[in-house]
């Protein structure tokens, strides 16, 4: 597919797909995300010709312009969306396939300065969710969704979902079900829920099999007590 064609289709699917686009003059103003990705293919095209200098000083201008960073060698498929943009890092081995939406403040990032690939690839329809951080040479499944502010370190199946830091996956086989950010588990809330449940049950247990001994306790309490006012008198 030819560069003017993604293009087009880039500018189509933001209008298609987001709500807040109520106009074309919106995409000079207010859709950084957009030309990001728009220049981002100038700069690949000249710099799979080899010119390699000039598509550092596109990228350069296009991250002046937009706030986002993406290396001139990485790989971008048809409609990627990028929402709002601010903050965005795409490095530069990185594979980003088909329909995929990335929000504002990801990083697709290397773990490692040897050479060859070492950012992530990520897959058909896939969503990372604002303030992600991807790392290393890792897949994203195909229809994989990401949630926000998650450090993801290992590779994420398709169809399913991963929240987290590390991030781990939650669910799996859901391909087609829209991301809500607000309905995703809060893991850390439900683990100190059980974990204050489970202390509740203990210390019913032990209250119930040692009832001489808590008397004998508070009995105790009271004669210590006694011994301090008296000692303060």
């Amino acid at each position: 597919m030819g560069i003017f064609r993604n293009i087009k289709e880039d500018f189509a699917n933001a209008y298609k797909n987001d709500p807040a686009l109520n106009s074309w003059m919106d995409f000079l103003f207010n859709y950084r995300g957009i030309w990001a990705v728009v220049w981002h293919r100038i700069a690949h095209s000249v710099y799979e010709a080899n010119f390699k200098r000039l598509a550092r000083m596109i990228a350069g201008f296009s991250q002046w312009m937009t706030s986002v960073e993406i290396h001139p060698a990485a790989k971008l498929g048809s409609r990627v969306f990028i929402d709002h943009g601010i903050g965005v890092v795409i490095g530069e081995t990185t594979i980003i396939e088909d329909d995929v939406l990335i929000y504002q403040g990801v990083t697709l990032g290397g773990v490692s300065l040897t050479h060859g690939k070492r950012h992530p690839t990520i897959r058909k329809g896939a969503v990372i969710g604002a303030g992600a951080k991807v790392l290393g040479n890792i897949e994203i499944g195909a229809y994989a969704k990401i949630g926000a502010n998650s450090v993801v370190v290992k590779p994420v199946p398709e169809c399913s979902t991963a929240i987290g830091i590390p991030a781990h996956v939650i669910e799996k086989g859901r391909c087609k079900d829209p991301f809500m950010h607000n309905m995703l588990p809060d893991i850390n809330k439900e683990m100190f829920e059980y974990l204050l449940k489970r202390v509740a049950i203990l210390e019913h247990i032990l209250h119930e099999d040692n009832k001489e001994l808590l008397e004998q306790d508070l009995e105790l309490e009271h004669i210590y007590e006694s011994f301090i006012k008296a000692m303060k008198n």
